[in-house]
């Protein structure tokens, strides 16, 4: 007698992981309760198991689904409002000013825009620290997306709670409301150690740790951050928070350009983590992270896109095949970041990063069923040799068909089930004229 089972993804080929020698032909997935419980051949699974549900694609790849380690969901309101400037110009003079017009109702919707943006370009699950995080939160719980979330803190006060200890409630309100969700899991979030005063670093830490959270932390991200920090307490950002017993392995750094080799050691001894933004930091002219330096140093290393406002998406294909080439003319070397590296930080080194390389990164039986299919044939995908090496330099967002968190399909050929697009996009182009983000109908 046949096992029942929710659903059964099936397709031409399945990626387990990054590696091509793992791929499996004529493929299919049986997810029971949000958990994968069974991989195999179309026909062994199909022997098998009965189901509510089939989704199969007949040129279909099945593959994890892609984990965004740093984003600014809302910010995706202010793509293109900005460009072609200076980090700190663009901050102080640019995005910190029209936040201040952000209300409660915009940052849901612009959180709704990002989200439909990933779900649609196979990210499955982000890692977002940002304002007003519990509408984030709010519209990231309605969109049946994974997400691990936190409110910025920082020495001034800010348009969501107003002076810094509000903050802290705020925060807390967070850790006690999602304590047990299934989907979001909340973060600690100094912004960075430029515009956190060593005791605000040290107490979100406190936060942190009695909540068994990640530390998630801009972290050198160009010269001007190191130089100040310098100046102000004679070692750089990494040594600061090293200093303050902050570097541990629940930390998360975003960024991590500016760092040396006494750094990247330091960073791998501590087991903390880094979310790289390629694309963020080129367009910023912050530089380049030594990525390929600390893999070598045993550095975990996610991917992640920034906000939409410096990237300006976020399509982590994308960034895939900016990370694999430009880390190749970085160090004149055609092997560095090679496509399996590079799928591997978008997926399973993500899952790493994020203290969830039990849970999600990978399809295997056990896991929670986090899931994309791309239909592979297209002229871009075609002929076919090599997996890894079309989704890092070939494969575009667009060439996703179904979306799976936790079980739940978010999207079923290249529909969103869990958002209203058409009305959506309708929304933000009316907030977008009133912060004057020159929308157009």
């Amino acid at each position: 007698m046949k096992q029942h089972t929710d659903l059964i993804i099936s397709g031409s080929y399945l990626l387990p992981g990054s590696e091509q020698q793992g791929m499996i032909r004529d493929s299919a997935v049986a997810v029971t309760d949000g958990i994968i419980t069974a991989i195999g051949t179309v026909e062994q699974i199909n022997a098998e198991y009965s189901c509510d549900k089939t989704l199969h694609t007949k040129h279909g790849l099945i593959m994890p689904g892609l984990i965004n380690t740093h984003t600014h969901a809302p910010m995706a309101l202010f793509r293109g409002l900005a460009d072609d400037l200076p980090l700190m110009a663009w901050l102080e003079e640019h995005i910190f000013p029209v936040e201040a017009k952000w209300t409660p109702e915009m940052i849901y919707t612009a959180t709704q825009l990002s989200i439909a943006e990933m779900i649609k370009s196979g990210t499955t699950s982000f890692c977002d620290m940002y304002l007003f995080s519990k509408e984030v939160a709010r519209a990231t719980k309605a969109a049946g997306m994974r997400a691990w979330l936190g409110e910025v803190l920082y020495d001034f006060p800010s348009p969501c709670y107003g002076e810094l200890e509000n903050g802290f409630d705020y925060v807390q309100d967070l850790f006690a409301h999602y304590k047990t969700d299934p989907l979001i899991s909340i973060t600690a979030c100094p912004h960075s150690v430029y515009t956190c005063s060593q005791e605000l670093l040290t107490r979100l830490g406190q936060v942190a740790q009695d909540n068994k959270s990640l530390y998630v932390i801009h972290l050198s991200e160009n010269e001007a951050e190191v130089n100040t920090c310098r100046e102000r307490y004679n070692c750089s950002p990494v040594e600061h928070l090293d200093q303050l017993q902050l570097l541990g392995s629940k930390t998360l750094a975003a960024h991590c350009v500016m760092l040396d080799e006494k750094e990247i050691a330091l960073m791998a001894e501590r087991k903390a983590s880094v979310s790289h933004c390629m694309e963020s930091n080129m367009k910023l002219a912050s530089g380049c992270a030594p990525v390929v330096q600390m893999l070598q140093a045993g550095v975990t290393v996610g991917i992640g896109t920034d906000g939409a406002a410096s990237n300006n998406d976020v399509d982590m294909f994308l960034e895939m095949d900016s990370v694999a080439k430009v880390h190749k003319v970085i160090t004149m070397d055609p092997t560095a970041m090679s496509a399996e590296q590079t799928l591997h930080a978008a997926t399973l080194g993500g899952a790493a990063s994020l203290c969830a390389a039990n849970e999600i990164g990978s399809l295997d039986v056990g896991k929670k069923a986090d899931i994309i299919v791309l239909d592979m044939n297209q002229p871009h995908l075609t002929p076919l040799y090599d997996i890894p090496s079309h989704l890092v330099y070939a494969a575009r967002g667009a060439d996703v068909v179904h979306s799976i968190v936790n079980g739940n399909v978010l999207m079923e050929n290249r529909k969103l089930l869990t958002i209203d697009e058409k009305s959506l996009l309708v929304e933000v182009q009316n907030i977008a004229r009133k912060i004057g983000a020159h929308g157009k109908d």
